[in-house]
């Protein structure tokens, strides 16, 4: 084994504690060939498709990589902005807002990097940084609230690919998942009930989570029972019950079964039972992306009016808010010797 990765040391070197505040991924550009090589790198997880290595290959390579390409690139050209990704862009804005607020609490030995799954900036550019700060003790918090085998695994994976090359090994602290966190509610009662403060309140509120396929949860993926869990304390903390919030599981891809109920199949049901406004949220999203902008904003709305609703409104990720800050700043600070939240 090869531990050929350097740093410099010096015994009066102060030391630090590392953030990798990582999110899933994002292509470069909303061209064809971005995503086929974000794609490739995405969909070629074991974590994210189990199926045997041999067919999925001759399946991604020879169907899904040549057709499906083409097609994200509209979709991602629909919520491009001048500052590229939204989610890379909201991200690094997540990734300054929370260094400030960490500096408030615990001075100048913490930093915080920003690094996704797939694509730039990667998880071994983040770690690197970190190392370059003698953080000797880091943090590893996926922005995924809701612990899945798919996501947030797959960030352990990753951040162990790397560390296996280090001779020196830091103290790692991952946060597996802060779906019933109180800060984290709070933050998205707090958004709802300032939605419906500009916007009113619709007859009923839609809790849209991405979905996973069933034989995962089957096999023992948590997922949706954290998926259910974060709905029913945020119904507790809204005072609504499950008829004016239900929950429901959006982006599913292929044909096996995922997880149910489908967030298209429940709006096209209440538009045409004759609900006529509605308000969806997607607490597991931490920053708005590409599922929430396209998906949900536009491809959702268009299933509900289409079927008989007359108002569709889409209430945005927590994204860099303070309240949303203020909660990854608490469990952050958990984790950190000698501080308090």
């Amino acid at each position: 084994m090869s531990y050929s990765a350097q740093q410099d040391f010096e015994h009066k070197q102060p030391v630090g504690t590392g953030v990798l505040l990582t999110n899933l991924g994002t292509p470069e550009a909303p061209t064809a060939s971005a995503l086929r090589t974000y794609l490739k790198e995405f969909l070629w997880d074991p974590r994210v498709v189990e199926q045997p290595r041999w067919l999925w290959w001759l399946i991604l390579h020879g169907v899904i990589l040549n057709i499906r390409p083409a097609r994200s690139a509209k979709s991602y050209q629909t919520v491009w902005t001048d500052d590229g990704s939204p989610l890379l862009a909201i991200g690094k804005k997540q990734c300054t807002a929370l260094q400030r607020a960490l500096h408030e609490k615990a001075g100048d030995s913490v930093h915080v990097e920003l690094a996704m799954r797939y694509g730039k900036p990667s998880i071994e550019a983040g770690l690197e940084a970190l190392r370059e700060k003698n953080c000797r003790t880091i943090i590893i918090l996926p922005l995924y609230p809701q612990y899945s085998a798919t996501t947030t695994a797959s960030i352990f994976d990753a951040v162990a690919d790397v560390l296996k090359t280090w001779r020196r090994v830091p103290a790692l602290h991952m946060v597996d998942a802060y779906h019933q966190y109180p800060a984290y509610i709070a933050a998205l009662a707090d958004s709802v009930r300032t939605h419906w403060q500009q916007h009113g309140q619709s007859e009923r509120l839609l809790m849209s989570f991405h979905g996973i396929p069933e034989r995962y949860f089957k096999a023992g993926d948590p997922y949706p029972c954290h998926c259910r869990k974060t709905a029913s304390l945020l119904r507790e903390a809204l005072g609504l019950d499950e008829d004016k919030a239900a929950i429901s599981f959006q982006s599913r891809f292929g044909r096996e079964p995922w997880i149910q109920p489908y967030t298209d199949a429940t709006l096209k049901a209440w538009g045409k039972e004759g609900v006529k406004s509605v308000d969806v949220i997607c607490p597991g999203f931490a920053a708005d992306c590409l599922e929430t902008l396209e998906e949900v904003g536009c491809e959702n709305r268009d299933y509900f009016l289409n079927s008989g609703g007359e108002q569709y409104r889409y209430i945005p990720a927590l994204n860099d808010s303070e309240a949303h800050i203020r909660a990854l700043s608490q469990i952050v600070l958990e984790q950190v010797p000698g501080t308090q939240p």
